[in-house]
């Protein structure tokens, strides 16, 4: 754990402008753990034989293989999960590769982006509808994972992101036709940000002094949050009943995301309101 809180630098490509005192963030830990919780990342790149960017769901998490310990508030790496022969993994070993066959330092430029929605703010007015949210995005340079030993750190990482230590409890390592077919991605990331919305609504002055209004429309949040269901085993399924790691990790994960959407729904101090979607 740091001593002190580490932020990413302000670039012109993360900086937020629109209120971004009030819903933004720079801090590692807080962009981090917004990845990290995240189950699908969306992960945007420009082929070479496209007019347009590319945008993939991909499974990631951070980590960092040098200093497996680190906290979420270190600088810590971005691994993505993905097909050997995707046109992602093959357009950053071309990046990657210079006319020589060597390798060259920086790597395919990518960004990360990652969003949770935890309530339907309801206003008065349509206009002053919104979202209670958390969002992060990183930016960075992805090169393919080449060492063994890396490449089952971060596939590790990775399968305990679906469900705490899911890696221990199933048939490990991978073998080599499953090791052949996968490839890792490492992402040296470079900058990033956050920004979040919580609270309930905030109407205009005439419509909160109109008792007209007041009288005919519902204002207030609609909280959001997933929740994960029973366990439905396969039809060979011979483990009976739902090991215990399991059923844990469902209880803790529906009790956190109902938590998070509630606390997310109570008003923040004035000087702490966080911005609206729409605002950037």
């Amino acid at each position: 754990m740091p001593r002190y809180e580490l932020t990413y630098p302000k670039e012109a490509h993360n900086t937020v402008k629109r209120y971004n005192s009030r819903g933004a963030s720079y801090a590692l830990k807080t962009i981090h753990e917004i990845i990290n919780a995240a189950q699908l990342l969306h992960v945007s790149f420009q082929p070479d034989d496209s007019p347009f960017p590319a945008v993939l769901p991909m499974l990631g998490q951070m980590g960092s293989f040098d200093r497996p310990s680190a906290d979420t508030g270190d600088v810590l790496d971005l691994y993505l999960h993905g097909y050997v022969s995707s046109r992602l993994m093959n357009v950053s070993r071309a990046k990657t590769t210079a006319a020589d066959g060597q390798e060259t330092p920086d790597g395919l430029p990518i960004t990360i982006a990652a969003s949770f929605v935890d309530g339907l703010v309801l206003a008065l007015s349509p206009n002053a509808h919104s979202y209670n949210y958390r969002s992060a995005v990183l930016f960075g340079y992805a090169t393919v994972v080449t060492d063994v030993s890396e490449k089952l750190y971060a596939m590790e990482c990775i399968t305990n992101s679906v469900v705490p230590d899911r890696w221990r409890q199933t048939r490990v390592p991978p073998n080599n036709a499953e090791m052949q077919s996968t490839s890792v991605l490492k992402v040296r990331i470079v900058s990033g940000s956050a920004k979040f919305r919580t609270g309930n609504t905030h109407d205009d002055r005439c419509d909160l002094d109109d008792e007209s209004v007041l009288d005919s429309v519902w204002a207030g949040v609609l909280p959001v949050y997933t929740t994960l269901g029973e366990p439905i085993p396969s039809s060979y399924n011979r483990i009976n009943p739902v090991p215990a790691y399991l059923e844990q990790f469902r209880t803790d994960y529906n009790s956190n995301s109902l938590e998070t959407a509630l606390e997310a729904a109570v008003e923040p101090p004035e000087d702490k309101k966080a911005v609206d979607p729409q605002d950037d």
